[in-house]
């Protein structure tokens, strides 16, 4: 065995470069993520071990430290059982790809894997009513910069329940307005998304956009240094609104409000609006869910590259009156939903659509 194949140091750069950036290609937040792990984890080894991480020795790392950091995230830093996982999950990564490069710790190795994931409790994430929803978008003030910043930001959140990461990398090309408007977002999975924006979304956009960002915007929310705002950023933003909003709405104080609450607040407006499983299927939207509901991403699916939400589904109906599978009226419910106009009666092939087969006519209702 060589020196390198038990030098921690070496490890982690062969972890990070060839594991995750080149062979696996993961993305920008995946690799945040286990870094911030890691950088929690050589602090704690250096404060119980004496020893600075450049000097770390691969078999230094047994499994009674990783137990012993894995407690010490609950007890001293106050992180939730699900936290602690995600935090596992990184260090498991990584002595997984160590098992193939030193092979000669492959004891030390598996018994740092066998160490259990904690079991939790997933809780019900709530939501804002409308009356609440008003009272947060009314609480920033619009005569500074950073109020209407605040309120765009807010209004975007809610009516296309983007996720935290999603919205403060948008940048200013990713927002399309006029017919067809839309905002373009990568997000988790590497999953490219157009999501129709309202009327009352458009017009705010359209000032923030023209009177208060620069000539050539990157960003489309700047922190006041004109950089990408943080994830603590926003939290911290969206915090001092409810705040605020509670002295007018006190059901507020009641509730902990995040960014996520925000994304779960547009997918039960949609289900209270009519777009539920019976048209689509809608997976856990009651309770913790990894997407938005499938009916708008499958909308979204239907209508990209053909000139927005308005003109696709009229274009695109196929057998039974469905969009990729998105029936006629659940189209129609998103557009009352986004403030566009009602899909008229069209005609469509049965039976897939076939050249010569018999056709019948969609009625809105059917």
């Amino acid at each position: 065995m060589t020196a390198a194949t038990g030098n921690l140091a070496v490890l982690l750069e062969g972890f990070f470069t060839r594991r995750l950036m080149q062979q696996r290609q993961a993305s920008a937040h995946t690799i945040a993520s286990y870094r911030d792990t890691f950088r929690l984890f050589l602090r704690f080894a250096q404060k119980r071990l004496k020893v600075a991480p450049s000097a770390l020795a691969l078999e230094q790392l047994d499994a009674p430290l990783i137990a012993a950091f894995l407690a010490d995230l609950e007890h001293e830093r106050g992180v939730g059982a699900r936290s602690r996982n995600l935090r596992q999950s990184a260090i498991r990564s990584f002595f997984q790809y160590a098992a193939f490069e030193s092979p000669g710790h492959a004891g030390l190795i598996q018994r740092v894997l066998a160490i259990p994931s904690k079991r939790c409790t997933r809780k019900q994430v709530c939501h804002l009513t409308r009356e609440e929803v008003d009272a947060l978008l009314a609480a920033p003030d619009r005569t500074t910069w950073s109020g209407r910043r605040d309120h765009v930001l807010l209004l975007l959140a809610v009516q296309t329940g983007l996720r935290l990461s999603e919205i403060t990398g948008l940048r200013a090309t990713d927002i399309r307005l006029g017919t067809g408007a839309h905002v373009h977002v990568l997000g988790k999975g590497r999953k490219e998304r157009c999501t129709p924006l309202a009327k009352q979304t458009q017009a705010v956009l359209r000032s923030w956009m023209s009177s208060d960002l620069g000539p050539e915007p990157a960003i489309l929310f700047p922190s006041a240094r004109g950089s990408r705002l943080s994830a603590d950023g926003v939290q911290y933003l969206v915090a001092k609104h409810v705040a605020t909003a509670a002295r007018a709405c006190p059901s507020l104080t009641r509730k902990r409000v995040t960014p996520h609450v925000l994304r779960h607040t547009t997918a039960m407006e949609l289900l209270q609006a009519g777009v539920g499983d019976r048209d689509v299927a809608w997976p856990r939207i009651a309770g913790d869910h990894s997407d938005l509901p499938r009916c708008r991403s499958d909308v979204e699916g239907a209508c990209a590259g053909q000139g927005g939400a308005s003109q696709c589904a009229g274009q695109a109906l196929s057998a039974g009156g469905q969009v990729d599978g998105v029936s006629q009226r659940a189209l129609n419910r998103w557009h009352a939903v986004i403030g566009l106009p009602v899909l008229p009666a069209v005609a469509v092939c049965a039976g897939g659509g076939h050249a010569g087969g018999p056709r019948r006519t969609v009625h809105e209702g059917s």
